[in-house]
């Protein structure tokens, strides 16, 4: 039976049943268990159906989300779907792990009280539903094109790229370093918010629907960057940004002191069954360790949570501001909290103990000061509030900065920004060369996987306006 709309005024919010601590603690699935179809609908039906809806306006793709709740709580599961992958290639995906609480159900108008509709969950059930049901096919395109794209990265810029030009049919090739496609969501993301199943299968119908993909592919060592323009009517940088943030400070050599990337993509390769010589050595294993993560946001939660499933002795995150101002998803932190994780909030790292390898990082409490220009406000130290907290293993989780392109291409004359991201047309996100795109990570800095599909599709758009516009467009070379 249908339900009707507004009802939470008479429905309190409600989330999937969520696995106990205890249990969760002991392996690497996903926490939340699959919505009860019944308890979707009522959920959906919570919705408020409100004139401005602040849940599209705050989601970065614009999503219809009034219109598939509504569908939801009327049992009109298969448009639902349609109306949800319309805005979305994704969203079985970022039902799973988008932050809502900061993005749609943040700004959802019910008021405090009644809480928000629980959006990212009926998100995830409508997706998981069109596929059990076979509704979700590959996007075939009605006819061929003889131009091609190459696309550099396969992380969800790129993919949500390749699968808009594909379904125009252009010829997508997409080329990765690694070797399987996916990007941060197979290597960095750990299988307790996003199991790799879900990934793998989204890129088996990107490869049915004709996409080519070329793993173990660097452009510059296997393949050089004028080799690949060569070949292709328009190219997409759309690599992501991979490399740490360093901190220094007396100690910062010390062995055990650990890059959060590195440390993820170790135990997600263990997960997914591959050799991994520095997981096998113990030097990126928390077995047993007391582990330190440095960091406030997302990537040091999921590294918290992932020591606590490797068997550490004990995890404690160090974050220089408080609770309120971390930049995570507020909701990570509770779950964090919930399997053991112990939060050391306004405590910044000044130095690490030990001899050859840190044995303790010695750090110093913070109070927040006056807003800078930004509104946020400034950390201060306070004087003679040191203290130290004893540590195995120290994992950096401080954010991620671009990797300079211009040299790992060899070629100079793609320009970037003093940030060192990629310089773009914010019109058409056209590099200074001709013909050659970037979006995703790799232009705006590290930021959320629905701001990389958002820009893979935008950039998709402005692809297929620049290869129709030329008067005359030479077929790509195989």
């Amino acid at each position: 039976m249908a339900e009707r709309m507004l009802q939470f005024v008479r429905l309190p919010q409600a989330t999937p049943d969520k696995r106990e601590a205890v249990q969760r603690r002991a392996d690497f699935g996903e926490i939340y268990a699959p919505f009860d179809p019944k308890a979707a609908a009522g959920q959906a039906s919570r919705c408020s159906q409100c004139g401005v809806p602040f849940c599209s306006v705050h989601c970065p793709l614009n999503n219809n989300i009034p219109d598939w709740l509504k569908l939801t709580a009327e049992g009109r599961m298969e448009e639902a779907y349609e109306v949800a992958s319309a805005t979305n290639n994704f969203p079985e995906i970022c039902g799973r792990i988008c932050p809502q609480d900061r993005l749609c159900e943040g700004n959802c108008v019910i008021e405090p009280g009644f809480e928000s509709v629980t959006i990212g969950a009926v998100e995830r059930h409508i997706t998981e539903t069109a596929f059990a049901e076979g509704w979700v096919k590959a996007r075939r395109p009605a006819r061929e094109r003889p131009h091609s794209v190459g696309i550099v990265g396969a992380g969800p810029a790129g993919l949500a790229a390749a699968e808009q030009l594909r379904a125009k049919g252009y010829q997508v090739h997409v080329y990765d370093r690694h070797d399987r496609a996916g990007g941060l969501l197979i290597y960095g993301i750990p299988n307790f918010k996003l199991e790799k199943q879900v990934v793998r299968r989204r890129v088996e119908l990107l490869e049915q629907a004709g996409i080519r993909f070329h793993l173990g592919t660097s452009i510059g060592p296997d393949m050089s960057f004028a080799s690949l323009r060569a070949r292709h009517d328009a190219v997409l940088v759309a690599t992501g940004v991979y490399k740490a943030r360093e901190m220094g400070g007396p100690g910062a050599g010390l062995g055990g002191i650990v890059k959060a990337l590195d440390y993820l993509i170790a135990s997600n390769r263990q997960g997914l069954g591959d050799t991994v010589a520095e997981f096998t050595s113990g030097a990126l294993d928390a077995r047993g360790k007391r582990v330190v993560v440095i960091g406030g946001g997302d990537t040091a939660m999921d590294c918290v949570r992932t020591a606590v499933r490797q068997g550490a002795a004990s995890v404690v995150c160090l974050y220089r501001r408080d609770r309120a101002n971390m930049p995570g998803s507020m909701r990570e932190v509770a779950n964090a909290e919930e399997e053991g994780v112990q939060f050391m909030w306004l405590a910044a790292p000044e130095a690490f103990h030990g001899d050859g390898r840190v044995t303790g990082v010695r750090a110093v409490r913070m109070h927040l000061g006056l807003p800078d220009a930004s509104g946020r406000q400034a950390v201060e130290p306070i004087e003679g509030s040191h203290f130290s907290v004893p540590a195995d293993l120290v994992i950096k989780a401080l954010g991620f900065d671009p990797e300079d392109l211009p040299g790992m291409f060899g070629e100079p004359a793609l320009k970037t920004t003093r940030w060192g991201t990629v310089a773009i047309d914010p019109r058409t996100f056209m590099t200074k060369l001709p013909g050659v795109f970037a979006a995703g990570d790799i232009v705006r800095g590290a930021s959320l996987v629905v701001w990389g599909i958002r820009d893979g599709r935008d950039a998709a758009a402005s692809i297929h306006k620049y290869i129709e516009a030329r008067a005359s467009v030479p077929q790509a070379a195989e």
